[in-house]
């Protein structure tokens, strides 16, 4: 992954150079609108850094680069008045950001996933048991009635034993 920096400043890719350093991520950078909406097209970047000078001047502009983002992180920062040192703080914590968005939202989603489970799971056992209970069930058919029940019962005590430590984290 990489960021992508639109600016139109004569030092910009000096100044993409110095962040890449900083960063130790790939810097592309584009002169205005065109570029920055053709390498959107092109590549998924992490972040999307529009220069505020720019953003000023044709706003309409900076919404459409901020519509292609996808998933990049969009934004705005007076490369005039800032620094490298400043755009690699801003992109940093932007990025840190991101990381700790998504990790809760991978958290609540397992958790979510496990509810819907344990509720799943609770319903097949729950109709297998009456099932079996009922009257005039055939012998071959409660047999395997049987072991319905028991491997929602084996899986329903996998799910409520929650080994400490369990992260939800895809990586």
């Amino acid at each position: 992954m990489s960021i992508l920096m639109v600016t139109g400043i004569e030092g910009g890719r000096n100044c993409a150079d110095a962040v890449s350093s900083q960063l130790g991520i790939e810097v592309a950078v584009a002169q205005g609108r065109k570029e920055a909406l053709a390498a959107l097209r092109g590549h998924e970047f992490q972040a999307v850094v529009i220069d505020e000078t720019l953003a000023q001047c044709d706003p309409a502009a900076a919404d459409k680069i901020c519509e292609h983002a996808g998933l990049a992180i969009p934004l705005q920062i007076n490369f005039a008045l800032s620094g490298a040192s400043r755009l690699v703080r801003e992109i940093r914590a932007a990025l840190h950001r991101r990381e700790r968005e998504q990790t809760v939202a991978r958290r609540a989603a397992a958790e979510a996933m496990e509810s819907e489970f344990k509720t799943t799971v609770a319903g097949l056992l729950l109709q297998s048991q009456l099932a079996l209970h009922g009257t005039q069930v055939p012998e071959p058919v409660a047999d395997r009635l049987r072991m319905v029940a028991e491997l929602a019962g084996n899986l329903r005590k996998q799910l409520n034993t929650r080994p400490e430590g369990r992260v939800y984290a895809a990586n």
